[in-house]
């Protein structure tokens, strides 16, 4: 069984992020970019049901221009067995992605399809849920478990109401959530061993995929700053400030 993995590259979580002084986009000058964490899970999940003997093949796709080629590559140090990169430098809504992804699935005809439920820039959590509609695959959003038997794959959701177990048939759609596995480190012999792991690039224009926006951004900003907190010595100060000064109650 072959398993697809769609990776983004997103900015690392742990840089902070800076607007542009015209507020028009996030600014990526010198940025340090990364995996985003969902779709490392991804990867991770796919790598350890080949381990289990389940899938036969784990392949690594990303959107983008050269520069997600580093993370493709870093899929593949993790243990994808191959990678294919859309190449396109437009900066895509998920409907997009979703379409782009589609024509890799038509082509590949994988048994799994295993994304993460959503990128930590955008955070539209679309992708996922979009590519099964337009597949026809049936899908099992926020995994926090996964486990293959025979035609089935059953997969624990977290909801709010706590867990939720479906079974789909195989092909199907996986978007994970966080507490499905903790991503494994690439070791230096595997990052070296990537190189010379194929990867295949194609031109999104070559897909037959209308990639005009469908939204306009009009103005990017940063979280507006908040002031320190205080401590209160009894709730008596804590209703008096409540009512005084925030004026909440």
């Amino acid at each position: 069984m072959k398993v697809l993995v769609p990776v983004k590259r997103v900015i690392d979580y742990n840089v902070k992020v800076r607007v542009k002084a015209d507020n028009t986009d996030v600014d990526l000058t010198n940025v340090k970019m990364s995996i985003n964490p969902f779709c490392e899970i991804a990867v991770e999940e796919a790598i350890r049901l080949k381990e289990a003997g389940v899938a036969t093949e784990v392949i690594a796709v990303s959107i983008g221009d050269k520069a997600c080629q580093e993370q493709l590559r870093t899929a593949l140090a993790l243990g994808a067995d191959r990678a294919i990169q859309i190449d396109t430098a437009d900066n895509l809504e998920s409907l997009n992605v979703a379409k782009l992804l589609q024509k890799v699935v038509e082509e590949e005809q994988p048994g799994l399809v295993i994304l993460g439920k959503q990128s930590i820039d955008s955070d539209n959590n679309q992708t996922g849920q979009m590519l099964a509609a337009l597949t026809g695959m049936p899908q099992g959003t926020f995994a926090s478990e996964v486990k293959v038997e025979g035609d089935k794959v059953n997969v624990t959701r977290e909801v709010d109401g706590g867990l939720q177990t479906v079974a789909l048939t195989l092909p199907a759609i996986v978007t994970t959530d966080l507490r499905l596995n903790e991503p494994r480190y690439a070791k230096l012999p595997d990052i070296m061993k990537a190189k010379r792991k194929p990867l295949e690039v194609k031109a999104a224009a070559d897909l037959g995929v209308d990639l005009k926006p469908r939204s306009t951004v009009l103005k990017v900003t940063p979280p507006a700053q908040r002031s320190a907190g205080i401590v209160v010595e009894s709730v008596e100060q804590l209703v008096e400030k409540l009512k005084n000064e925030a004026k909440v109650i």
